[in-house]
């Protein structure tokens, strides 16, 4: 099976054999455009062609014949909006997950359709400017000689099966970050629709994402070396399908993703509303599951902040060091808090003013402390959202499952383990995100598998991180203090928003 994940910065091929082992990998880079301020744009061709570059390179790597190839599954980066006109041309570039542009155009879906109870009657999520609808209407009044030309408007991943099958479809995870899904009933809202005049026509069809949406054609054959004929299926986006990658189907097992963001995650057994819309909750990759997704903004990213600010860019091993430094300090950083909303944040606070801050600083600390108070900052963030998930299931958590960069760190790991007192696992795969759920997606879809459970019990513990029940009161009591930072820093944050 060949999983494509299309991310923000790179394409990645996964070619996995039917005990769910890697066979082989590649990847192929590309450019972000950011044009003006809070303007995040791509080129869709550029992920055509980084596709073909990675495909190429991963059948090379395998040395399998192509004909052994059962299916194929998509993964991408979720909530961009690619304009594809009537001859399936791209109009202009993509609008990318994190571009901001569109905060005006949320507020007004907002009141038009009522109020935000009433949007999330109709989609059970918020509207936030990443997500696609708040892109169209945007597109509509700034630029209606584009809007008018769209015959379609595409997700990235599904930008990517137009060039293989020639067939406009999706699946129901990335349809359902759109905006303009209905999650419960697993369809496009009519209702939310109409009351933005957008023709559901101009909409890709909606398929399970183990569904065959289509077969790749005589010419994405010829340009990928892939064969003419190869299914495939819905797949799905990046952040769900990357968790269903490590078995997060069933409820009582909770995922982090320590990337750039950091997300929390579960699978849902049935459908629950979206009390505050607080979270984000969309069709699972499986029929009749669903997912329950927090973001934290700025996770990997404040790792990343400090270590520009306190390295040089030339230090080898700059990660491995950071972690043997912050493995110095003990636990609790000497009683040293940092709050992680260096991007504003999302999650569990939906507040773009706020700003990132150590608590607590004193002429004892150092910069080992620094870096663990990071690591513990970030961890304490994933511990917030993961109570506002916890409160969808009645089904205890036994587990937490760790991908991402950040779960290779074993201090990292061994720090969640702690905060959350729960034992935490890497499986098999994780590493390849997106690309290997989608892989494991479409075995089941070409019935490799007989059906998702079947395909994740496949899956293997590669670590196992045990809590350490000597720091469960001191990371109880630091977590009750980081958990009063927000709150009584807020004021401050909006004051200083309005000096710069």
């Amino acid at each position: 099976m060949l999983g494509v994940d299309i991310g923000t910065s790179s394409c990645k091929s996964v070619i996995i054999d039917e005990n769910s082992q890697v066979i082989a990998d590649a990847s192929a880079g590309y450019g972000v455009d950011m044009p003006r301020l809070n303007w995040v744009e791509q080129n869709p061709v550029d992920w055509w062609n980084a596709v073909i570059l990675s495909i190429k390179k991963v059948l090379k790597e395998s040395r399998i014949n192509t004909d052994a190839l059962s299916c194929m599954g998509l993964s991408g980066q979720m909530h961009g909006l690619v304009a594809i006109d009537s001859g399936g041309n791209v109009l202009r570039p993509a609008i990318l997950w994190n571009d901001q542009r569109s905060f005006q155009e949320c507020q007004s879906i907002i009141e038009m359709v009522g109020g935000k109870e009433r949007l999330l009657e109709m989609i059970n999520n918020n509207m936030l400017p990443g997500y696609t609808a708040s892109k169209i209407l945007w597109l509509a009044q700034h630029q209606p000689y584009i809007y008018e030309k769209t015959h379609i408007f595409l997700n990235p991943k599904d930008y990517i099966r137009y060039r293989l099958t020639g067939d406009f479809a999706t699946d129901v995870s990335d349809a359902s970050g759109t905006g303009l899904f209905d999650v419960e009933h697993r369809r496009w809202s009519d209702k939310l629709l109409s009351i933005l005049n957008i023709s559901k026509d101009r909409l890709p069809s909606c398929f399970e994402s183990i569904e065959v949406t289509g077969y790749v054609n005589a010419k994405a054959s010829g340009m990928t070396g892939l064969p003419k004929g190869l299914p495939v299926v819905g797949g799905g986006g990046d952040a769900v399908v990357q968790t269903t990658g490590t078995g997060l189907i069933k409820e009582g097992i909770l995922g982090t993703i320590i990337g750039t963001a950091g997300i929390v995650a579960m699978g849902l057994n049935n459908y629950k509303f979206n009390e505050h819309g607080s979270l984000q909750i969309f069709c699972n990759n499986y029929p009749g599951t669903w997912h329950a997704m927090g973001v934290t903004l700025g996770a990997g990213a404040s790792l990343e902040w400090l270590k520009d600010i306190l390295y040089d860019d030339n230090c080898d091993n700059i990660y491995k060091r950071m972690n043997e430094n912050a493995a110095a300090s003990p636990p609790g950083s000497r009683s040293l808090i940092f709050l992680p909303y260096i991007f504003g944040e999302r999650c569990p606070y939906a507040d773009p003013l706020a700003r990132g801050a150590f608590i607590g600083i004193t002429y004892q600390h150092h910069v080992p402390d620094l870096i663990r108070a990071v690591l513990e900052g970030v961890v304490f963030s994933l511990r917030h959202v993961s109570e506002l998930i916890i409160n969808c299931s009645d089904v205890p958590i036994s587990e937490i499952r760790t991908s991402g960069g950040g779960s290779r760190s074993m201090l990292w790991r061994q720090i969640q383990a702690d905060v959350f007192q729960l034992p935490v696992k890497t499986v098999n795969g994780s590493e390849y995100g997106g690309a290997f759920g989608a892989a494991l997606i479409a075995g089941v879809g070409s019935h490799i598998w007989t059906d998702i459970y079947q395909a994740i019990e496949m899956l293997k513990v590669e670590s196992e991180t045990d809590p350490d029940y000597r720091n469960k009161d001191l990371y109880d009591e630091l977590y009750d203090n980081y958990k009063s930072v927000y709150p009584a820093l807020k004021s401050i944050f909006d004051r200083l928003s309005s000096l710069t």
